[in-house]
């Protein structure tokens, strides 16, 4: 497995993302844990989860919970697994979802997260979405305050446009490590954001690498060149996809979600597929 870095860790190139493990149709609890296990295997260090990864709001934390049982189980070998959670996203009853990007409660979110994670003090703390209703100097400011009191490692946000990228870096005191938003072969449009990121040497961790959850599988029928060039490597159209995104920059890392262990093992072998710059060029 090949090596990235967020911040000052040095993690895999591929990363998991836990959201299918949790939200509706997600596998039984035996397979979920055993997807985690695979991803470890296969020599994934990086985890992203969130509290809001549920079915709803009677089961928020369901994600933080499952991840953190499962590198219990595998003991010393999740050493140097880096897990890293969001805040700020909320659930209602029903299944909906709901903003809260308050100080308070992103102070109270991450005690919360502390506890269901088992640490001392989180690896990677992301504000999940900005909320419209609280200025974003406040949350960006919650974060540096959860820095300052060893609550968290390192900060990151999710889903933010280039003006926020770079405010957020203001108010942490240039301390903004990532930046995880959107970014497959059908949703370019954050392509400012992983090169302001490349730019500024802040990992881009993009979300539904593969087009979202369900939607993995379609991929290469929906994009004829990832399936052809992905036949020409004797690889699938998913680790084509992964190896493209990689080749975009060295900051970014694709965090693509698994529900099963054969999915995260497929992925994880993306870092061994070498595109030539004119395939490349046809990918773009």
């Amino acid at each position: 497995m090949r090596t990235r870095r967020i911040g000052d860790v040095e993690v895999s190139a591929i990363g998991l993302g836990g959201m299918p493990l949790s939200v509706e149709g997600r596998p039984d609890r035996e397979r979920a844990l055993a997807t985690v296990r695979a991803a470890v295997e296969a020599g994934v260090t990086l985890i992203d989860t969130a509290d809001a990864y549920s079915l709803d709001d009677t089961d928020f934390g369901h994600n933080e919970e499952l991840i953190a049982e499962a590198l219990r189980g595998l003991g010393s070998a999740a050493d140097g697994v880096l897990v890293a959670t969001k805040g700020g996203h909320t659930r209602v009853a029903g299944g909906g979802w709901a903003l809260n990007g308050s100080p308070e409660y992103l102070r109270s979110a991450c005690d919360a997260s502390l506890k269901r994670l088992g640490v001392e003090a989180i690896d990677l703390y992301q504000f999940h979405r900005p909320d419209p209703t609280v200025p974003l100097t406040d949350s960006f400011g919650a974060l540096a305050e959860l820095l300052d009191a060893g609550k968290v490692k390192q900060a990151g946000i999710s889903n933010f446009n280039p003006d926020e990228i770079r405010l957020a870096n203001e108010v942490l005191g240039g301390r903004l490590v990532s930046v995880q938003n959107q970014f497959s072969p059908s949703f370019r449009s954050s392509e400012p954001e992983l090169e302001l990121c490349a730019e500024m040497g802040i990992a881009f961790l993009p979300w539904s690498p593969l087009g979202g959850i369900g939607k993995a599988g379609e991929l290469g029928e929906r994009n004829s060149a990832f399936a052809e060039i992905a036949e020409a490597h004797g690889a699938s159209p998913q680790q084509v996809c992964l190896a493209w995104m990689l080749a975009k920059a060295p900051v970014v890392i694709p965090i693509p979600g698994s529900s099963r262990p054969e999915s995260i093992r497929n992925s994880a072998g993306a870092t061994h597929v070498e595109l030539t710059a004119d395939e490349l060029a046809r990918l773009d």
